[in-house]
């Protein structure tokens, strides 16, 4: 299993943040040859499916994530979402720690375990340094992007 995390201090509320972040249909912005898309229709909640299809026609997999953990940040609290990959193709989880940052700032915490059904355990940290990557440029372009 692959292990990263990334962090970013930007200069939104961590409101704003948050709802950037988890504006579902956007996270495909930026990866080639994927689609995301959220239901049941309405806000997100527990139980709230995430499903990012990826690749090009007969080839593409989907990542099925479950939301099972979801609040919002608060004056006094950061935001916490929890994803749980639950596909065929990739498993293991996401979260997206939101809070209260100096200055002012919103700071970002995204942490990621991934799991690539039948990718070898040796390609482990090159995965990871992917993840980090491709996450990294998602998260970058949400937040700056209304």
């Amino acid at each position: 299993m692959a292990v990263f995390s990334l962090e970013r201090t930007v200069p939104l509320t961590s409101e704003e943040a948050w709802r950037r972040l988890t504006r579902w249909e956007r996270h495909g912005d930026t990866v080639p040859l994927t689609r995301v898309t959220a239901g049941p229709p309405g806000p997100t909640r527990r139980g709230t499916l995430v499903v990012a299809r990826t690749g090009p026609g007969p080839l593409a997999f989907d990542d099925t994530m479950e939301v099972t953990v979801w609040r919002p940040p608060r004056e006094d609290s950061p935001g916490r979402c929890r994803l749980e990959k639950r596909g065929r193709v990739v498993r293991g989880w996401a979260e997206i720690e939101v809070g209260a940052g100096p200055g002012g700032r919103a700071r970002i915490v995204w942490r990621e375990k991934l799991d690539v059904r039948l990718l070898p355990p040796f390609l482990d940290g090159l995965l990871a340094g992917s993840g980090r990557h491709v996450f990294g440029r998602t998260v970058d372009h949400l937040l700056r992007h209304p």
